[in-house]
């Protein structure tokens, strides 16, 4: 069976370019650790060696220089390497003059990226994005990328005209795509927000777990609500947003968010693309920073978190705690410089979402986070308005009741929320003796 073609794994080798002029701030050894994830996270591949190349400068035509191109060729035709993934931007000259030196395919961080997406993406509207995503990555391919496109397509003038390039036909034909796509993609949005709609009627909050990838959230979603969702060490295991109704220990009901992890140098085809994926995050009450803090880098990744809810114009007053994961991986000493680190603030809570150590603190906190001011009521509803005093039951918020002639005198607690709940439900007129 192992011989047989099915069988048969892309052989594949990681570079990460440490460029001198480059100014990130993530150390080139975890840079290419994260490039290696992101590798294995892309089902029949078989990461066959890595490596770090240090440059003073990128060349622009071919990258690296012609020593280095040589001698990682050699590493390369060892390995019998059939797939080159570069931890970095690849130019399209770039792509092409690396790949006819070294005879092999080329594959830059976005390029893998959206790779891994199109094989995670499961919801039609994932499926949309990613297309999306990865038609505006091949539409900067074309821009003098293969010489064999630059010839002149002939025809009889009736489309584009004797004079257009196969270049300019092939971006047209990718336009065009993409203008259909995005109605298809408007369509699913348009559904998402009725959704939202919805349910926004419950007077529930909704609480979204935001997180640098393979940081835990889906092992902490799973956790919380008994779901059955996808959670694995592997670099987005989640892509599309996954909901769930859940109870806290409180007794309080809240809406669960659990989006797609977040990633340094995200291509910038994916955020733009994937916004309406992560609107759910600007929607919430609540935002819960799940970090990895077995990690080296989590307090860059941290960073990238934060710039990318800055970017999707996350409101500064929603209130955010942070769940410091990974607890169950560090030494007591590490452990212990936690825990001196976590008294010394308001918002934080060490947790491990794999053993459930420190989750039932968190989830007293979230409850705390999420339980605003009430204020009392007293309303009057008629005999003939049943079903705004069922709802009132159903809600918990009556406190006192008692009949008269003409109906019903309740007292009510509850929160703002909850009364706008009602009264967009049964009119402002019920509430307006409040």
């Amino acid at each position: 069976m192992g011989n047989t073609p099915d069988a048969h794994r892309t052989h594949a080798w990681v570079l990460h370019p440490n460029i001198k002029t480059d100014y990130s701030t993530r150390v080139a050894t975890d840079a290419l650790a994260e490039a290696v994830s992101l590798a294995h996270a892309l089902p029949g591949l078989e990461v066959m060696g890595e490596t770090v190349v240090r440059l003073p400068r990128a060349h622009p035509g071919k990258l690296f220089g012609k020593g280095k191109i040589a001698e990682l060729a050699e590493l390369f035709n060892a390995a019998e390497v059939e797939l080159i993934l570069i931890d970095g931007h690849v130019s399209p000259v770039q792509q092409r003059n690396l790949e006819k030196d070294w005879g092999v395919k080329i594959l830059d961080r976005t390029g893998l990226i959206l790779e891994i997406f199109s094989d995670r993406a499961r919801t039609r509207e994932g499926v949309l994005q990613v297309e999306m995503a990865a038609l505006s990555y091949q539409r900067t391919r074309l821009v003098r990328a293969w010489t064999h496109l630059e010839r002149q397509r002939g025809g009889l003038g009736f489309v584009g005209g004797p004079g257009e390039t196969q270049i300019e036909s092939d971006r047209r034909a990718i336009d065009i795509q993409l203008v259909r796509l995005q109605k298809q993609l408007d369509k699913v949005v348009k559904t998402r927000e009725l959704h939202r709609s919805a349910r926004a009627k419950v007077p529930y909050p909704i609480v979204a777990l935001v997180g640098y990838t393979n940081a835990g959230k889906s092992t902490l979603f799973n956790y919380m609500t008994g779901a059955k969702v996808f959670a694995k060490d592997m670099r987005f295991a989640t892509l599309d947003p996954t909901m769930r109704a859940v109870k806290l220990p409180g007794g309080m009901d809240v809406i669960l968010s659990d989006t797609v992890g977040f990633i340094s140098d995200l291509p910038t085809e994916l955020v733009a693309s994937f916004r309406a994926t992560l609107e759910e995050v600007t929607a919430a009450q609540l935002v819960v920073h799940v970090r990895d803090f077995a990690h080296p880098q989590t307090a860059e990744q941290a960073q990238d978190v934060n710039t990318i809810l800055e970017t999707l114009g996350l409101d500064r007053n929603v209130p955010r705690i942070e769940m410091w994961n990974k607890s169950d991986m560090l030494g007591p000493s590490a452990l212990e410089a936690l825990q001196n680190a976590a008294e010394r603030s308001d918002n934080v809570y060490i947790t491990s979402a794999l053993t459930g150590e420190g989750v039932p603190e968190f989830l007293d906190a979230v409850s705390r986070r999420l339980t605003p001011d009430k204020t009392q009521s007293e309303l009057a509803l008629g005999f003939g308005e049943g079903r705004a005093r069922a709802w009132l039951f159903e809600q918990g918020l009556v406190s006192e009741e008692h009949q008269t002639g003409e109906g019903f005198s309740l007292s009510i607690s509850w929160t703002a929320r909850q009364k706008k709940a009602f009264s967009d439900q049964f009119g402002p007129k019920l509430v307006s003796g409040s």
